[in-house]
């Protein structure tokens, strides 16, 4: 896994770079890309979205 708090660097691909929770699409080279993070169960959580738009619509019942 990606950490979700670090830039994503050259060592990350297409394959294990983190993908939108809304749309599915990679943000591998997206510089408006969002992170969403918290705590639950005493674990760091995360969710990726590719923009704010996709945030927006993400529903964490899913």
């Amino acid at each position: 896994m990606v950490d979700p708090t670090s830039d994503l660097g050259e060592d990350v691909t297409e394959e294990t770079a983190p993908r939108c929770a809304t749309c599915g699409t990679s943000i591998m080279n997206d510089p408006d890309h969002r992170v969403l993070t918290w705590i639950e169960d005493s674990e760091v959580q995360s969710r990726h979205f590719c923009n704010d738009r996709c945030r927006e619509k993400w529903d964490p019942e899913q």
